[in-house]
């Protein structure tokens, strides 16, 4: 297992993703306990890119709970449907939202996020939770963060 992380600051975000994809696998390479891994895997995604917010939630019954994160305090609980990462949750697919206030009904958990990325974690083709990334910055997200989050939540195994 990793004890640290070698960050690197470039320009470009895909020699970042590159850097620290294969320190995420290291780090939770032999660690079968979900929570830990997601707790570690927001923890790196901040340090890397220093975003507002990182973090999962994860499927309970008929909502999303809260799950390991990084940044201010959150929501709890998210209906299916609701918000961005309700709505990812309930339509199985990403969303990359520039600008949060033009998505309608947009969950505000903090007034300072401005656009977002949520990606969903499937198991056997099912939706068990979903990886929600939210910037101070409008437009901070595309098909780039798309490609390589996707790689980085192919290693969590439930």
């Amino acid at each position: 297992m990793a004890e640290d992380l070698l960050i690197i600051k470039t320009e470009s975000k895909e020699e970042q993703y590159q850097s620290l994809i294969p320190q995420i696998q290291a780090l939770i390479s032999g660690e079968d306990d979900l929570i830990a891994n997601l707790a570690n895997i927001s923890a790196a995604l901040k340090e890397q890119f220093g975003w507002l917010w990182i973090g999962f939630y994860l499927v309970k019954g008929e909502e999303l709970v809260l799950g390991p994160f990084q940044g201010p305090v959150a929501c709890t609980r998210i209906k299916s449907g609701k918000g961005v990462c309700g709505s990812s949750w309930k339509e199985a697919k990403t969303f990359i939202v520039k600008d949060v206030d033009k998505f309608p009904g947009h969950i505000a958990c903090s007034s300072a996020s401005r656009s977002e990325i949520v990606l969903p974690l499937f198991n056997d083709g099912v939706v068990f939770g979903v990886l929600d990334v939210d910037s101070a910055k409008l437009a901070k997200f595309d098909e780039v963060d798309e490609k390589y989050l996707n790689q980085i939540i192919s290693l969590i195994k439930p």
